[in-house]
C-alpha cells in the first residue's frame, strides 16, 4: 500500500503579493508573503483535500527556504524531497491585483534553488512509496531539471505508479518574454511544443488551459492541438476553459470542445486569477486520485478553482475538506465568495495551524498587578521586563522544546521576553487590553485605528480581557461589544487568531447560564474567538451550558482555556478536575498562582534569577502534571475516548 498518494515535483517560491488591490505594482506599499510555485500550491492544496501529499524541489539556505519548510510541514506536506540548495536563493515573485483582467507579476527566478534540482536529488524509493507524480512544465525548460523530473516520471511508472502533467505555460520562464512579461500567458515557439511533445507520452493526465494545449499541440486551434497531443499520448486530457469550466477527454479527441464531459461550473465574481489553475488541479487530483468519476472530479476542480480565483493569494485561498463539503451543500450565497462571512468562518477555521489540543499556558502578562508589586518592593518599574524574562525562561525550561505549552506576556512591560519567544515552539498570547478597564479600552500601541495589529507576527495570538456581564447595562454592553468587534476584525484581516476572555464575576452574581449568556451573545454580533478564556467555574452545569453554546455557534473552535485567578494550587486542582471532563477545554493559562511569590521575593531582592527560575519552574511543572492527571482521568472515565 502506498504510502503517499501524490508527489508534486518542480518549482517552489515566496510569493509576495501586493496589499493594496487596484493600483499598478510600482505602487504597491506592502506585501503579503506566502509560499509559491505551481507544485508547492498543488502539494498544498491537495493536503487540504485530505490527500497523502508531498514536494520535491529545492530551497535556499535561508529565511524564505526556511520559510516555505516550515510552512509546508503546517499544510501537512511531506517535505523529504525539499533539499535545501547551499549555492542559491530561494526563488521569489511579486504579483498584484490590478483589476479584474489584470495580475501583474515579476519572477525572481535568476540561477533559483529550484532550478538546480538534479537527478541526485531523486530517490527511487521515494518516489516509489507515491501512487502518483505530478510535474509541471516549467521544469521541462532546462536539461538539468528535465533530467530530474524525467528519472522521477520513468521510476513512478516502472513501479506502476500514475503520472499526472500540469503543462503551466509561462513563456517568460521558457526565455520567450522579458522580466516585465511575467504575466504574458501564451508566446507561440516550435521549440517549446517539440519538448512538451517528446515527454507527453510520458504521463496518464495532461491538465492544461486552451492556450497550454495550443503550446503543447503547436496551433492555436484548440481542436486540432488536442488531436496533436493525442497523436503522441494517450493520457486523459482536460482543457480548462475560464468560466466556460473545463472537458474532460479520455478517448479520441471530437470537433467539438462541448463534447467532453463536464462537472458542475461555479459562476462566482473574479477577484484574483493567480493560482487558480494550481486550485483547480489540487480538487481534480483529489477527485482522481479517490476514484470519483470525471464529473464528480471536475465538480471539485471546478469549486477549487473558485475559491482560489475569489480570495487574495494562491496557497492560502485553497478550501480545507470540510469546507468544500460545507460548500457543497450551501451553494453560492455571495458570488463574491469572499464575502460570505459564514464561508470564510469556516475557511478561516478550518485551516488554523498547529495543534493545540492540549494547552498547558504560563500567563505573565500581568502589568498593574506587577506594578504593585514593584511598588510595594521600591524598585523601578524597568525591574518587570527583566522578570518577565525569568518566566520566560522558566517556561522553556519546563517545555524542553516539547508541544502542548505556552505563555502569555506583554509588549509594554514585557517586550523583551515576548520577543525572544519568537520560534521557540511555544503557544504565544499577547494581551490588548488596558489592564482593568471597563467599559474596555485597549493598549496605545493598538491605535485608535486597531492598526498597530500589521505590526504583529502571525504567531502571536491577539487576546482581550473584557470584564462583561449579562446584567450590564445597555450602554456599557455596545461600547464594549463594539470594541470587542473592531478587534475581532482587526486580527481577522492581520490573519492574527483571536483569544477572548470574559470574567463576569468580577462585576455582578452569576449562576450557572451567566457563561453561557456572554458567549451566545459574542457570537450573535459575529466574533468568532479561536480560543476562550473562561474563570473556574464551580458546577458541572455552568460549564455543560458554555461549552454547549461555544459548540453550537462554532464547531470548528480551537477551544477554552481556564484561568487561575490568583487562586492557591489546591483550588486550582479542583477546579482543574472539573473542567477537565469537558473536551472542548483544553488546559490552563494561570500566572499569579506561578510567578506570585517569586515575583515578590525577586523584587524585593530575597533571590536571586536562578532561585526565581527554579521556584517558578517547580509550580509551572507542578500544574502541569495536575492538568495532565485530571484529563487523564476524565478520558479513562470515558472508556479512553477525548
Amino acid at each position: 500500500m502506498a504510502l503517499l498518494d501524490l508527489i508534486t515535483i518542480g518549482r517552489s517560491s515566496v510569493d509576495l503579493y501586493g496589499a493594496q488591490v487596484g493600483g499598478r505594482l510600482e505602487d504597491m506599499a506592502s506585501f503579503n508573503k506566502y509560499i509559491g510555485g505551481s507544485p508547492t500550491n498543488i502539494a498544498a492544496g491537495t493536503a487540504r483535500l485530505g490527500l497523502k501529499s508531498a514536494l520535491i524541489t529545492r530551497v535556499g539556505d535561508e529565511h524564505m527556504g526556511r520559510f516555505i519548510r516550515e510552512q509546508l510541514v503546517r499544510e501537512g506536506v511531506d517535505v523529504r524531497g525539499v533539499k535545501t540548495d547551499k549555492e542559491r536563493l530561494t526563488a521569489l515573485v511579486l504579483l498584484g491585483i490590478r483589476d479584474e483582467h489584470q495580475f501583474p507579476l515579476i519572477f525572481y527566478r535568476e540561477n533559483c534553488a529550484d532550478m538546480a534540482l538534479s537527478e541526485e536529488d531523486i530517490d527511487p524509493d521515494f518516489i516509489a512509496e507515491a501512487r502518483c507524480v505530478c510535474a509541471t512544465g516549467t521544469h521541462l525548460s532546462h536539461p538539468r531539471t528535465e533530467a530530474a523530473v524525467l528519472k522521477a516520471l520513468k521510476i513512478a511508472r516502472e513501479k506502476g505508479g500514475l503520472t499526472a502533467l500540469d503543462i503551466d505555460y509561462r513563456p517568460n520562464l521558457w526565455g520567450l518574454a522579458g522580466h516585465g512579461d511575467g504575466e504574458s500567458r501564451f508566446i507561440e515557439s516550435a521549440q517549446v511544443t517539440a519538448k512538451l511533445q517528446s515527454t507527453l507520452h510520458l504521463f496518464n493526465l495532461i491538465v492544461g488551459t486552451e492556450e497550454e494545449f495550443h503550446i503543447a499541440g503547436g496551433s492555436t486551434d484548440t481542436i486540432e492541438a488536442l488531436k496533436a497531443v493525442r497523436k503522441v499520448s494517450s493520457a486523459t486530457l482536460v482543457c480548462k476553459r475560464g468560466p466556460m469550466g473545463a472537458v474532460v477527454f479520455d478517448g479520441a479527441i471530437p470537433d467539438s470542445l462541448d463534447a467532453g464531459q463536464t462537472g458542475q461550473g461555479f459562476p462566482i465574481e473574479v477577484f484574483n486569477v493567480l493560482g487558480a489553475g494550481d486550485g483547480f488541479m489540487s480538487g481534480l487530483l483529489k477527485g482522481w486520485l479517490t476514484g470519483q468519476d470525471w464529473p464528480t472530479s471536475l465538480k471539485y476542480a471546478n469549486a477549487c478553482g473558485a475559491f482560489a480565483v475569489s480570495r487574495h493569494g494562491c496557497t492560502p485561498a485553497y478550501p480545507s475538506w470540510e469546507e468544500l463539503q460545507y460548500f457543497f451543500k450551501t451553494g453560492i450565497r455571495n458570488k463574491a465568495l469572499r464575502k460570505d462571512e459564514a464561508l470564510e468562518q469556516v475557511h478561516w477555521s478550518t485551516n488554523r495551524k498547529g495543534d493545540w489540543s492540549t494547552m498547558r499556558v504560563f500567563a505573565f502578562d500581568h502589568r498593574m498587578q506587577l506594578e504593585a508589586m514593584a511598588r510595594e518592593a521600591g524598585v523601578a518599574g524597568e525591574k518587570i521586563g527583566a522578570f518577565k524574562n525569568l518566566c520566560l525562561d522558566a517556561a522553556l525550561h519546563v517545555s524542553g522544546g516539547n508541544s502542548g505549552y505556552g505563555l502569555l506576556c506583554d509588549s509594554r512591560l514585557g517586550r523583551e521576553a515576548l520577543y525572544r519567544a519568537a520560534g521557540s515552539g511555544l503557544w504565544i498570547g499577547r494581551p490588548v487590553e488596558w489592564p482593568g478597564s471597563r467599559p474596555l479600552t485597549l493598549e496605545p500601541e493598538i491605535g485608535p485605528d486597531f492598526g498597530g495589529l500589521v505590526e504583529w507576527p502571525l504567531e502571536h495570538v491577539v487576546k482581550v480581557l473584557c470584564f462583561y456581564h449579562p446584567g450590564d447595562t445597555a450602554e456599557m454592553k455596545a461600547e464594549q461589544e463594539k470594541t470587542v468587534q473592531r478587534l475581532f476584525h482587526a486580527a481577522r484581516r492581520n490573519r492574527l487568531e483571536f483569544l477572548l476572555e470574559v470574567i463576569p464575576s468580577k462585576v455582578g452574581a452569576c449562576d450557572d447560564e451567566t457563561v453561557a449568556k456572554i458567549i451566545e451573545r459574542f457570537y450573535e454580533i459575529g466574533v468568532y474567538p479561536d480560543w476562550w478564556k473562561l474563570e473556574p467555574m464551580k458546577t458541572v452545569a455552568s460549564w455543560a451550558n458554555a461549552c454547549n453554546a461555544i459548540e453550537r455557534n462554532d464547531p470548528n473552535t480551537r477551544g477554552i482555556v481556564v484561568l487561575g485567578l490568583d487562586a492557591p494550587q489546591a483550588e486550582l486542582e479542583e477546579s482543574f478536575q472539573l473542567a477537565a471532563g469537558f473536551d472542548l477545554v483544553k488546559g490552563f493559562a494561570v500566572g499569579r498562582t506561578i510567578f506570585g511569590d517569586a515575583a515578590r521575593k525577586w523584587l524585593a531582592g530575597s533571590i536571586n534569577d536562578a532561585q526565581a527560575v527554579e521556584d517558578m519552574a517547580a509550580r509551572y511543572q507542578s500544574l502541569c502534571a495536575i492538568w495532565d492527571s485530571a484529563r487523564q482521568k476524565a478520558v479513562s472515565a470515558k472508556g479512553g475516548k477525548a
